[in-house]
Order: structure tokens, then sequence, then C-alpha cells
């Protein structure tokens, strides 16, 4: 990759209607090339010429490979985001509704191993330059998770308790796409991690007893 290409980046303005619908070319080009062949598959001049878009102009929105996949990430995480809201999870308490959550994020992603593949080895490749997006991944699993919990204003050991999950799903992705690890025991381990949602759940307030009223002189 080329210096140009490394300092790079998407346009920083708000896109225009045209150019979001050419990112949006892009990121499904890079999906579908990724579904059917994971990450050897996705080649840039190919992603170009699948969302008919100029090379030049592909590497304006994406430095790199790395950059695209984990945009394609991004992309997918927030569908499923959407999905989760218009059906949410369905669990007595805020760990039953994290491990469900996690559990139908994993599973949809089961069904495309390719194209997780692809997305999860971006994730590992990625380097200080793709900081920013990484950290979007991230961000946006933890709107889900805190979602699951219906939490708006974690505190932070909640918060602290939100990454140790996220990096355990992660893990348990890592070892379910090497095959290391059965489908029964990401959900064991993802369900006994989100147990820490109730070890830092703040305790109950105490209720305030009620002031005496001052005797009459």
């Amino acid at each position: 990759m080329t210096a140009e290409a490394r300092s790079a980046g998407p346009p920083s303005a708000p896109l225009t209607e045209r150019q979001e619908a050419r990112r949006r070319r892009i990121l499904h080009a890079s999906a579908q090339l990724a579904s059917r062949g994971g990450f050897d598959a996705v080649q840039m001049r190919e992603v170009a010429e699948s969302s008919s878009v100029a090379l030049g102009t592909l590497y304006r929105y994406f430095p790199s490979k790395i950059h695209l996949l984990v945009a394609t990430m991004q992309d997918q995480l927030e569908h499923m985001h959407t999905a989760l809201r218009k059906r949410p999870p369905g669990g007595r308490n805020a760990a039953d509704r994290v491990a469900e959550t996690l559990m139908r994020a994993f599973r949809a992603l089961q069904r495309e191993p390719h194209l997780a593949d692809a997305m999860v080895r971006a994730l590992t490749f990625a380097d200080r330059s793709v900081s920013p997006e990484v950290d979007t991944v991230s961000r946006q699993t933890t709107a889900i998770i805190l979602d699951a919990m219906g939490l708006e204003n974690p505190t932070p050991e909640q918060l602290s308790a939100v990454r140790v999950i996220e990096h355990t799903w992660h893990s348990a992705l890592i070892t379910w796409l090497s095959g290391r690890a059965s489908i029964a025991q990401v959900k064991i381990d993802i369900e006994t991690v989100c147990r820490l949602i109730d070890l830092t759940a703040p305790p109950p307030a105490e209720p305030t007893a009620p002031a005496r009223g001052r005797g009459r002189a």
C-alpha cells in the first residue's frame, strides 16, 4: 500500500446521496466477494469492478482492503442492530438478554462463515491506521450489548464488564472459525461471561426513611 493510500480516507464531510449510494455499492460488493471466497477473494480491483466505481475512487473511500473489510463489519453490525431493535431479546434478566443477543449475532455470522472469517481477519490484521474504524466496530458492539441490558447510563464497572463480554464474543468467534470450538461451547462461554452483568449491577437503593414531623409547642 502506498503512502498516499495510507494517508487517504473516506470523505470527512457528510456524504451526498450519490456518494452514499456509491459507498453502499462498494460495501455490498465487498460482502458478496467475501461471502463467496473469504478474505483472499476480496481484491480491490474486483471490488471496484463489481461496484462500478473507478479503482482510484475506491481507494478514496477505503485506503486498503483492511479498511474496507472492517467497514464491511461495521455495516453488518448496523444491520444486526436494526434487526435486534425490531425483535428485541426476551430473556428474564439483563444477562439472559445479552447472551441471547450475542448468540443471535453469532448465528447470523455462522450463516456466512467466509464473510465472518474475512471480517475477523481484517480486525486481527488492522494496524493503527485503521484505529478509527476498529473503534467504531467496538462502539457498535457496545451499543448492541447496552441495548440488550436496557442501560443508557452504565457505571464504569458495567462498562468494564461489557468490554470483557466483547472480548469473549470476539475470541469465541475466532476459535469457532478456526474449528477449535463447537457452537455448544461458544454458547456456554457467552452465557458464562454474561454473568458478569449481575456481578457489576449497582446495589438497589435503600428506601429513604420518612422525615419525622415536628411536634407542636
